[in-house]
């Protein structure tokens, strides 16, 4: 039986320092401003002292030509090294941000898991997962990108 989940992998090194690269990406009110997928975001509810709790309704624009609106939650937060949340929408799942400081570098890999429980999902996963693939390989690039461009300025 195939998999009922899809793994979407990123990697990405900047030169700025972990607590930089961690307050940028835990400001997810503030994504807009640098990551250019992302057309608008609305807090459903606050984040704990802690930085969890906090759902985020964010409409990303893409390759595939609709706006996608999803809904995060964040699961875990534990400054400055993960960030772990939960995707409702369109797409459902979880994902993951994982900070690694090296040398004078941030690394930061992102791993999404993405559910496949609709039925169509799984009867066309043969050709909506390349699409998908190719589609979050063109978001993380722009957030590459744009995060790299924040930190800079």
């Amino acid at each position: 039986m195939p998999a009922s989940h899809v793994d979407l992998v990123s990697h990405w090194r900047t030169k700025a320092p972990r607590e930089r690269v961690w307050a940028a990406l835990t400001d997810i009110e503030g994504w807009p401003g640098w990551w250019s997928c992302v057309r608008e975001v609305r807090t459903l509810r606050q984040a704990g002292a802690d930085g969890m709790g906090g759902r985020y309704r964010i409409t990303f624009a893409t390759r595939i030509p609709r706006f996608c609106p999803l809904e995060i939650e964040i699961a875990e937060s534990l400054r400055p090294e993960s960030l772990r949340c939960r995707l409702r929408g369109r797409l459902r799942g979880e994902g993951i941000w994982l900070l690694r400081s090296a040398d004078c570098f941030t690394d930061l890999t992102c791993v999404w898991r993405i559910e496949t429980a609709t039925g169509w999902m799984r009867w066309l996963k043969p050709v909506w997962v390349p699409l998908l693939r190719w589609n979050h390989d063109a978001v993380m690039c722009a957030e590459g990108a744009g995060l790299a461009r924040h930190l800079a300025a």
